[in-house]
C-alpha cells in the first residue's frame, strides 16, 4: 500500500513513538467499536496510542480505521483485531527491528553471563 496523503497527514499530526507500529483496519460502521478495538489491542498486553477514523474513497469499506499500538511487530494485534471481526488491511512495524527473537537471545545472554 503505498503512502497516500491521508497517511502522510496522521504521521504528520500523530508522529511514530519509539517501539510502535501502524496498523489500517477496514469495517462497516455498525461494526465499529472503538472500545472493542481498544480491547482486541490490550489482549495482546499493548496500549492503543492513538485512533483515527477515516472515509474510504474506493468504497470498499465503510470506514477506515487508523491505529498506533506500541509494539514492535503488530503481528499478534492484526490477529487478534481479525478474531473481533475487523479486517487488518495494512500494518507497518516501527522503526525498530522485531524484537521477539532478539529479545530471546538477550536473554540467553544475560542469564549465560550471570552464571559466570
Amino acid at each position: 500500500m503505498s503512502k497516500d496523503i491521508k497517511t502522510y497527514q496522521v504521521d504528520e499530526l500523530y508522529p511514530a513513538h519509539e517501539g510502535s507500529s501502524h496498523l489500517l483496519l477496514g469495517c462497516r460502521r455498525s461494526d465499529y467499536s472503538a472500545s472493542r478495538i481498544a480491547h482486541a489491542v490490550e489482549d495482546c498486553d499493548a496500549h492503543l496510542l492513538n485512533l483515527n477514523l477515516m472515509d474510504d474513497k474506493d468504497r470498499n469499506y465503510d470506514m477506515l480505521v487508523d491505529i498506533r499500538v506500541n509494539r514492535v511487530s503488530g503481528e499478534a494485534i492484526a490477529r487478534s483485531l481479525a478474531r473481533y471481526g475487523y479486517e487488518v488491511l495494512n500494518f507497518t512495524p516501527g522503526d525498530y527491528p522485531d524484537d521477539d527473537s532478539t529479545l530471546k537471545r538477550r536473554v540467553d545472554e544475560l542469564l549465560r553471563y550471570l552464571n559466570v
